[in-house]
Protein backbone atom coordinates (compact mmCIF):
# COMPACT_ATOMS: atom_id res chain seq x y z
CA UNK A 1 0.00 0.00 0.00
CA UNK A 2 1.64 3.35 -0.71
CA UNK A 3 1.87 6.46 1.39
CA UNK A 4 -1.70 7.85 2.60
CA UNK A 5 -1.15 11.20 2.08
CA UNK A 6 -0.37 10.28 -1.75
CA UNK A 7 -3.47 8.14 -1.77
CA UNK A 8 -5.69 11.46 -0.50
CA UNK A 9 -4.47 13.40 -3.53
CA UNK A 10 -5.50 10.52 -5.69
CA UNK A 11 -8.83 10.37 -3.77
CA UNK A 12 -9.80 13.81 -3.82
CA UNK A 13 -8.65 14.27 -7.93
CA UNK A 14 -11.09 10.98 -8.41
CA UNK A 15 -13.69 12.60 -5.86
CA UNK A 16 -13.46 16.37 -7.59
CA UNK A 17 -13.94 14.59 -11.02
CA UNK A 18 -17.04 12.75 -10.29
CA UNK A 19 -18.96 16.03 -8.43
CA UNK A 20 -17.49 18.54 -11.55
CA UNK A 21 -19.87 16.48 -14.07
CA UNK A 22 -19.15 17.27 -18.15
CA UNK A 23 -15.64 16.88 -19.54
CA UNK A 24 -14.14 16.04 -15.83
CA UNK A 25 -16.01 12.85 -16.34
CA UNK A 26 -13.42 11.55 -19.34
CA UNK A 27 -11.00 11.74 -16.09
CA UNK A 28 -12.67 9.35 -13.85
CA UNK A 29 -11.91 5.98 -15.52
CA UNK A 30 -7.89 6.38 -15.31
CA UNK A 31 -7.86 7.82 -11.99
CA UNK A 32 -10.31 4.62 -10.48
CA UNK A 33 -8.05 2.72 -12.09
CA UNK A 34 -4.92 4.44 -10.38
CA UNK A 35 -6.87 4.30 -6.99
CA UNK A 36 -7.83 0.57 -7.41
CA UNK A 37 -4.37 -0.19 -8.37
CA UNK A 38 -2.74 1.89 -5.30
CA UNK A 39 -5.39 1.08 -3.35
CA UNK A 40 -5.39 4.51 -2.29
CA UNK A 41 -9.47 4.20 -1.33
CA UNK A 42 -8.27 1.67 1.45
CA UNK A 43 -6.41 4.39 3.46
CA UNK A 44 -5.56 7.48 3.70
CA UNK A 45 -5.14 10.96 5.54
CA UNK A 46 -6.98 14.24 4.66
CA UNK A 47 -5.98 17.65 4.24
CA UNK A 48 -7.06 18.02 7.97
CA UNK A 49 -4.59 15.51 8.93
CA UNK A 50 -7.39 12.63 9.48
CA UNK A 51 -6.83 9.31 8.71
CA UNK A 52 -9.30 6.79 7.27
CA UNK A 53 -9.82 4.06 6.78
CA UNK A 54 -12.40 1.88 4.70
CA UNK A 55 -12.38 -2.10 4.61
CA UNK A 56 -15.03 -1.85 1.85
CA UNK A 57 -14.99 -0.39 -1.53
CA UNK A 58 -18.53 0.08 -1.43
CA UNK A 59 -18.48 1.99 1.67
CA UNK A 60 -15.72 4.05 0.04
CA UNK A 61 -17.63 5.21 -2.58
CA UNK A 62 -21.00 6.05 -0.24
CA UNK A 63 -19.19 8.33 1.93
CA UNK A 64 -19.38 11.72 1.41
CA UNK A 65 -16.40 13.60 0.83
CA UNK A 66 -13.95 13.96 2.02
CA UNK A 67 -14.11 10.76 3.56
CA UNK A 68 -15.06 9.11 0.60
CA UNK A 69 -16.42 9.68 -3.40
CA UNK A 70 -20.27 10.72 -2.18
CA UNK A 71 -21.05 8.65 -4.82
CA UNK A 72 -22.95 5.44 -6.01
CA UNK A 73 -21.91 2.33 -6.84
CA UNK A 74 -24.33 2.76 -10.13
CA UNK A 75 -22.67 5.98 -11.12
CA UNK A 76 -19.14 4.50 -11.14
CA UNK A 77 -20.49 1.98 -13.18
CA UNK A 78 -22.10 3.86 -15.72
CA UNK A 79 -19.03 6.24 -15.98
CA UNK A 80 -16.87 3.49 -16.33
CA UNK A 81 -18.50 2.02 -19.07
CA UNK A 82 -16.95 -1.47 -20.77
CA UNK A 83 -14.62 0.20 -22.40
CA UNK A 84 -11.30 -1.17 -20.07
CA UNK A 85 -11.38 -4.82 -19.27
CA UNK A 86 -8.56 -4.47 -16.99
CA UNK A 87 -10.34 -1.39 -15.30
CA UNK A 88 -13.09 -3.87 -14.88
CA UNK A 89 -11.39 -6.82 -13.71
CA UNK A 90 -9.95 -4.51 -10.59
CA UNK A 91 -13.82 -2.95 -10.12
CA UNK A 92 -14.85 -6.60 -9.63
CA UNK A 93 -11.78 -7.71 -7.34
CA UNK A 94 -12.73 -4.60 -5.22
CA UNK A 95 -16.39 -5.31 -5.01
CA UNK A 96 -16.11 -8.52 -3.89
CA UNK A 97 -14.52 -7.42 -1.27
CA UNK A 98 -17.90 -6.40 0.09
CA UNK A 99 -18.92 -10.01 0.48
CA UNK A 100 -16.66 -11.29 2.10
CA UNK A 101 -14.52 -12.81 -1.15
CA UNK A 102 -17.43 -14.38 -2.87
CA UNK A 103 -17.80 -13.10 -6.60
CA UNK A 104 -21.36 -13.28 -8.29
CA UNK A 105 -21.77 -14.70 -11.54
CA UNK A 106 -23.67 -14.05 -13.89
CA UNK A 107 -23.72 -11.56 -17.54
CA UNK A 108 -22.23 -8.38 -16.09
CA UNK A 109 -19.01 -6.66 -17.91
CA UNK A 110 -16.83 -6.86 -15.24
CA UNK A 111 -18.02 -10.86 -14.71
CA UNK A 112 -17.22 -11.27 -18.37
CA UNK A 113 -13.74 -9.33 -18.62
CA UNK A 114 -12.58 -12.06 -16.20
CA UNK A 115 -13.88 -14.77 -18.03
CA UNK A 116 -12.20 -13.20 -21.14
CA UNK A 117 -8.90 -12.74 -19.56
CA UNK A 118 -8.84 -16.66 -17.99
CA UNK A 119 -10.73 -18.14 -21.10
CA UNK A 120 -9.84 -16.29 -24.05
CA UNK A 121 -7.16 -13.88 -24.24
CA UNK A 122 -6.82 -13.13 -27.58
CA UNK A 123 -10.05 -11.53 -27.25
CA UNK A 124 -9.54 -9.64 -23.69
CA UNK A 125 -6.55 -8.26 -25.83
CA UNK A 126 -9.02 -7.17 -28.74
CA UNK A 127 -11.40 -5.60 -25.93
CA UNK A 128 -8.05 -3.75 -24.08
CA UNK A 129 -7.28 -2.38 -28.21
CA UNK A 130 -10.32 -1.09 -28.24
CA UNK A 131 -11.23 -3.09 -31.21
CA UNK A 132 -14.05 -4.97 -29.95
CA UNK A 133 -16.53 -4.43 -26.94
CA UNK A 134 -17.06 -6.54 -24.09
CA UNK A 135 -20.29 -8.22 -25.49
CA UNK A 136 -18.83 -9.16 -29.09
CA UNK A 137 -15.74 -10.73 -27.96
CA UNK A 138 -17.52 -12.95 -25.61
CA UNK A 139 -19.78 -14.17 -28.14
CA UNK A 140 -17.03 -14.58 -30.40
CA UNK A 141 -15.02 -16.65 -27.18
CA UNK A 142 -18.52 -18.32 -27.21
CA UNK A 143 -18.68 -17.19 -23.57
CA UNK A 144 -22.07 -15.42 -24.07
CA UNK A 145 -24.57 -16.72 -26.74
CA UNK A 146 -25.45 -14.39 -30.14
CA UNK A 147 -28.68 -12.20 -29.11
CA UNK A 148 -30.53 -9.94 -31.30
CA UNK A 149 -33.38 -7.86 -30.81
CA UNK A 150 -36.51 -7.40 -32.85
CA UNK A 151 -39.35 -5.43 -33.18
CA UNK A 152 -42.77 -7.57 -32.40
CA UNK A 153 -45.05 -5.08 -33.29
CA UNK A 154 -44.28 -6.44 -37.07
CA UNK A 155 -44.25 -9.74 -38.04
CA UNK A 156 -42.48 -9.31 -41.09
CA UNK A 157 -39.64 -7.78 -39.18
CA UNK A 158 -39.12 -10.29 -36.93
CA UNK A 159 -38.99 -12.76 -40.01
CA UNK A 160 -36.43 -10.47 -41.52
CA UNK A 161 -34.36 -10.56 -38.60
CA UNK A 162 -34.55 -13.71 -38.06
CA UNK A 163 -33.67 -15.13 -41.47
CA UNK A 164 -30.50 -12.52 -41.13
CA UNK A 165 -29.21 -14.35 -38.23
CA UNK A 166 -30.67 -17.74 -38.45
CA UNK A 167 -29.24 -20.82 -40.66
CA UNK A 168 -32.07 -22.54 -42.78
CA UNK A 169 -32.21 -25.55 -40.30
CA UNK A 170 -32.75 -23.51 -37.66
CA UNK A 171 -35.54 -21.60 -39.52
CA UNK A 172 -37.18 -24.66 -39.84
CA UNK A 173 -37.00 -25.77 -36.99
CA UNK A 174 -37.85 -22.61 -35.34
CA UNK A 175 -41.62 -23.03 -37.91
CA UNK A 176 -42.31 -26.50 -36.89
CA UNK A 177 -42.46 -25.22 -33.16
CA UNK A 178 -44.48 -22.32 -33.71
CA UNK A 179 -46.80 -24.36 -35.80
CA UNK A 180 -47.02 -26.78 -33.11
CA UNK A 181 -45.28 -29.98 -35.43
CA UNK A 182 -42.01 -30.34 -33.33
Amino acid sequence: MSDPTANNVLVETLGSSLRSGGSALDDVPALLKRVLQDEAWRRFVTRRGEPVEHERFADFVATPPTEGLGASMELIDRIVGTGDPDLLRMLRKAKALDSNGSIAQGEDSEYTADRLAQKAPDEYAAVARGEKTINAAAVAAGIRPHRISVRIDRPESIAASLRRHMSTDDLAKLTALLQGVA
